[in-house]
């Protein structure tokens, strides 16, 4: 059964070639030939071409050099032609100074566009360097080389995202690996010293902004588990151990991942990092293993559902997976869900997991105490906390990360306390705003530092920081016989007033784009609407309580 299991990484991964080859200018004769924005090529609803398509080209060189099983792409020359010139494209579109753009032009990104995109072309050039001709790979060469330059200048942008880290550190690794130059080695040691700041080695979990994020978190492992095939370092493979363990804990029973839980609410899986690791911790399988059923049912964040700016990851990342497949033994240890004795508290993640023979449930107080709860195979709830709009439209939660909430813990009792914070990513463009932003691109494109304190400061605007309110809410979360117990309190500041109030299911309000992507579990949840005559009580009263009482088996 689980051999058979492995060729779901190849299906999801080789169905999405033609949307790959679709996204791609692939006409010989036109100025963004190799271009794999089709935003920008072909509907002109973009006016650059965002870098990060170009990551694309990895997955077109796997099926060129590998011959998977029904894969028609296996050493055609058009693949190849198209690999080259999506290569060629990346070099045309670089910066002076080794930077690329993803989000909007004069970007300059770090490790999104330029950390992500040096890796795949590295990888590429390595597949198909006997293909090319001098000139092609003298250029290719040339931009791989300015671009670690940029990258090992480390973060000017606000990126506070291990993930990142974990990626500088592989790309660094790959130009050190093919032009074998001391330099590039001392720059990914830095790089690997940047990334160990933002790990939490007690715990062992990576930061992801403000807390530990379990999609990403995934990611960080296949980053470093793709250095340590060629370079057996016992502290990356240590780091590795201790995070698949913690990853362990957002395999949920009904087959899905992450999601609200964590510090960026994502819910996808890179299996890659489980399948290298796995000859060293089995319980790396036990997860690759569940995930690979949940792959098969439609659930996880599979390719197909994925946005043309994300695909581009995780069709290589599926491949490899195919390719490093670790044959499992008969027995693999049970997932954290599966045991019926566990009751652990991430003291610095502010994370509360409990298992028992019935049930299986997880609360993120970090977060203002975001629940999951399941059965052995359902999700019971899945309460993400409250929100609200005021009557200065405000929108409002206390689903936010705030260090200074108030955490008091026992046995079978959490208790959060706190303010609600100002939801900040709820901003969009119009054409007025659109021309000024654009303006300010031109007038401060031209430095590398304007454009990185632009970058940090619209992280702050979006993403960063606590814009906390007057007003206080207290969440405690009980277990008692066969109760479990949700109960919120609301104490409502003079001039404030509500004019909607929602609690549980699930909501996510922090601008993160690889989230928010349909699962069919999202079809159970349940929220509760305050009604016209209960707001108007909250506003007069400024007080209000819920209790939620759910019966489970002991």
């Amino acid at each position: 059964m689980t051999q058979s299991l492995k060729k779901y990484y190849l299906n999801k991964s080789l169905n999405q070639i033609p949307r790959i080859l679709g996204n791609m200018d692939r006409s010989y004769f036109s100025s963004t030939y190799g271009s794999m924005h089709r935003d920008y090529w072909l509907d002109k609803t973009s006016d650059f071409s965002d870098a990060v398509r170009q990551f694309g080209v990895q997955g077109l060189a796997l099926v060129y050099c590998h011959k998977f099983h029904n894969n028609i792409y296996f050493r055609n020359d058009k693949i190849l032609k198209w690999a080259i010139a999506a290569m060629e494209f990346w070099a045309d579109i670089q910066h002076k100074d080794g930077s690329f753009d993803e989000f909007y032009p004069y970007e300059r990104g770090w490790i999104g566009p330029t950390g992500f995109t040096t890796f795949s072309i590295v990888e590429t050039f390595k597949l198909l360097e006997n293909k090319l001709t001098k000139k092609q790979s003298d250029k290719i060469l040339n931009a791989i080389y300015k671009s670690a330059e940029f990258i090992s200048k480390g973060d000017k942008e606000e990126d506070h995202l291990a993930n990142h880290h974990a990626m500088a550190c592989l790309s660094l690794w790959k130009v050190y690996k093919l032009f074998n130059e001391k330099k590039h080695y001392q720059s990914y040691k830095r790089a690997m010293d940047n990334f160990k700041k933002y790990h939490n080695f007690n715990e062992g979990w990576s930061i992801e902004y403000d807390g530990v994020d379990p999609g990403y978190l995934t990611a960080t492992i296949s980053f470093l588990g793709k250095i340590f095939k060629d370079n057996k370092d016992e502290e990356i493979l240590e780091i590795c151990k201790k995070s698949i363990e913690v990853c362990s804990y957002f395999v949920f029973p009904n087959g899905f991942y992450g999601g609200s839980i964590g510090s960026r609410n994502t819910q996808h899986f890179y299996p890659h990092g489980f399948e290298i690791f796995g000859r060293y911790l089995p319980l790396s399988l036990s997860i690759a293993n569940k995930m690979l059923l949940s792959l098969k049912d439609g659930k996880l964040v599979p390719p197909e559902i994925i946005s043309d700016r994300y695909l581009v990851y995780r069709v290589p990342e599926y491949l490899e997976s195919y390719i490093d497949y670790r044959s499992r033994p008969k027995q693999l240890p049970k997932l954290p869900f599966e045991k019926t004795n566990l009751n652990l508290y991430l003291k610095e993640a502010k994370i509360w997991i409990k298992s028992n023979k019935n049930y299986y449930f997880l609360v993120n107080a970090a977060k203002g105490g975001v629940v999951k709860l399941f059965d052995k195979k359902r999700l019971l709830i899945s309460d993400s906390g409250i929100i609200g709009k005021l009557t200065s439209k405000k929108l409002v939660t206390t689903q936010w990360v705030d260090q200074s909430y108030n955490i008091n813990k026992s046995e079978n009792k959490i208790v959060i306390s706190g303010k609600f914070n100002q939801i900040p990513s709820n901003k969009y463009f119009n054409l007025f705003k659109n021309l000024l932003f654009r303006s300010t691109l031109l007038c401060i494109g031209w430095s590398p530092i304007l454009s990185h304190n632009l970058k940090g400061i619209i992280r702050k605007i979006l993403m960063l920081g606590n814009r906390r309110l007057n007003i206080n809410f207290v969440r405690t979360i009980i277990f008692k016989n066969k109760f479990i117990k949700i109960n919120n309190e609301i104490f409502l500041g003079k001039k404030l007033k509500f004019e909607f109030l929602s609690f549980g299911d699930d909501f996510f309000v922090r601008y993160v784009p690889q989230s928010r992507y349909f699962q069919s579990q999202e079809l159970t949840g349940k929220k509760t609407d305050l009604s016209n005559d209960e707001i108007k009580k909250i506003n007069n009263e400024k007080h209000w309580k819920s209790e939620t009482n759910l019966e489970i088996l002991n």
